[in-house]
């Protein structure tokens, strides 16, 4: 009898409201209208007043004259060689930067936050060189390091180290009192509680912090690359500004907000391949589609 009712009450659990699949389906709708809606009002009213002259393209540039030169650089390449050669340096100091110090912090993260001595004596200095202003920074190891990719990938470590750590050192400090030490009465050793209480608690926390923290390794591979640099997409943006080019800037600032809106999709898509095990939060949003 029991088993009766579970094997009937499973299809019908998994039935959708076709009146909810109809709201969410319209929602997106909406949602991709707006999106489109904003890009045409922004890039069509800047188109507008380039044209009318309310704004000057000396300083602004025009959105089609930004499109040309975009195309002119994929097609004919820049004054440093081909634009995807601009791209792929851009992305390598980026990717190594940004793995490295998502390592760093999320180590020293947990580190100290299951190690309490260790914060206490530690926290002041970490506090005191992210307090340290990253053009800064970013100046003396391009000084220390030269214009290729050292100084570029250690401005990246610097600026992601420390959003992972705070997200992870948060994680470790939130976890569940009563699962650490349930687990120690199991019998398992502090290794074994940080592997596997504790750093998966900090788990959602660590990868909140990715989305941030990749924003952080493109700012610094750029403006690494516009302090000085031989290629690289900050390289164009400070020749474009050197030689008076508004449009060249904005081209450039397009082709890494198109690199950064990749990164967040695949992050996004690995968040959920990695947290498939919780389950679905009903938010009002939703409730309300």
């Amino acid at each position: 009898m029991t088993t009766t009712h579970a094997e009937s009450a499973a299809p019908a659990a998994s039935v959708v409201d076709p009146r909810f699949a109809g709201r969410v389906r319209r929602r997106r709708v909406t949602v991709h209208l707006a999106r489109a809606a904003v890009f045409v009002i922004i890039f069509g009213g800047w188109q507008l007043c380039t044209q009318l002259g309310i704004v000057d393209q000396f300083f602004f540039g025009q959105p089609t004259k930004i499109v040309r030169q975009a195309v002119t650089w994929f097609r004919d390449g820049t004054p440093y060689g081909s634009l995807w050669t601009q791209i792929g340096v851009t992305i390598e100091e980026t990717v190594i930067g940004f793995v490295i110090g998502v390592a760093l912090g999320v180590v020293l993260g947990i580190a100290l936050g299951r190690v309490r001595l260790l914060a206490d004596v530690l926290g002041p200095y970490i506090k005191v060189v992210n307090s340290i202003p990253r053009i800064v920074l970013g100046a003396i190891l391009t000084v220390a390091f030269g214009l290729g990719l050292e100084s570029k990938v250690l401005l990246v470590i610097v600026l992601v180290f420390f959003s992972v750590f705070f997200n992870a050192f948060q994680g470790a400090r939130e976890v569940d009192g009563n699962l650490i030490a349930n687990a120690r009465i199991l019998g398992a050793s502090p290794g074994q509680v940080t592997r596997q209480v504790v750093l998966p608690s900090a788990f959602t926390w660590i990868l909140a912090s990715l989305h941030v923290s990749f924003g952080f390794a493109l700012i610094g591979a750029i403006v690494g690359e516009y302090m000085g640099a031989q290629q690289g997409l900050g390289l164009l943006i400070a020749q474009s500004q050197n030689t008076f080019n508004p449009n060249g800037v904005f081209a450039a600032m397009f082709v890494i907000a198109i690199i950064a809106l990749v990164a967040e999709g695949l992050i996004t898509l690995l968040e959920r391949r990695l947290l498939a095990w919780r389950p679905p939060v009903s938010t009002g949003d939703t409730a309300g589609v």
